[in-house]
């Protein structure tokens, strides 16, 4: 395992839909694209880094929660054992090796408090809104994010 980042992003990511119990979904807004709200998003630190530790990490640093503290158990995040492959958008391919067009990602759920504090990454997100399932869906710019947000209801335990 290399002790340094990869030059390019590795094109296998997570995707973590935040809900709390009454299927509230947590968005958050892209900073270098106004507009684009997202569910917490991340590619893997190594390719063979499991995707629950890219799952935690990610959440921690684009919220600020973390799984498995006080009131965010260990279980509250469940693998939904999707994945889906996509097209990199154009403005994001520059970040990957050449050649790179397309994306693994693993959906994961994870369920925390209605009271749950959200602390953006500045660099990253601008903003954060909890909304019902279908408002949360509409306002995705991905289609497998807005997938992900429909298929809480039958995935979360």
């Amino acid at each position: 395992m290399s002790a340094t980042a990869p030059s390019h992003k590795i094109p296998q990511s997570v995707l973590v839909v935040i809900h709390t119990p009454d299927l509230d979904v947590l968005l958050i807004e892209r900073a270098k694209q106004p507009g684009f709200w997202q569910s917490v998003t991340g590619s893997k630190d190594t390719e063979d880094e499991a995707w629950r530790t890219t799952a935690i990490r990610e959440v921690h640093e684009e919220t600020g929660i973390l799984v498995g503290s006080p009131g965010i158990p260990d279980k509250a995040l469940v693998d939904w054992a999707i994945e889906n492959v996509y097209e990199i958008y154009p403005v994001w391919r520059h970040r990957y090796a050449p050649g790179v067009t397309h994306n693994l990602e693993r959906v994961f759920g994870l369920c925390v408090p209605a009271s749950t504090p959200v602390t953006l990454s500045p660099g990253e997100h601008t903003a954060f809104a909890w909304l019902p399932l279908r408002e949360a869906a509409d306002r995705c710019f991905s289609p497998s994010n807005a997938e992900a947000i429909l298929q809480l209801s039958t995935m979360r335990r």
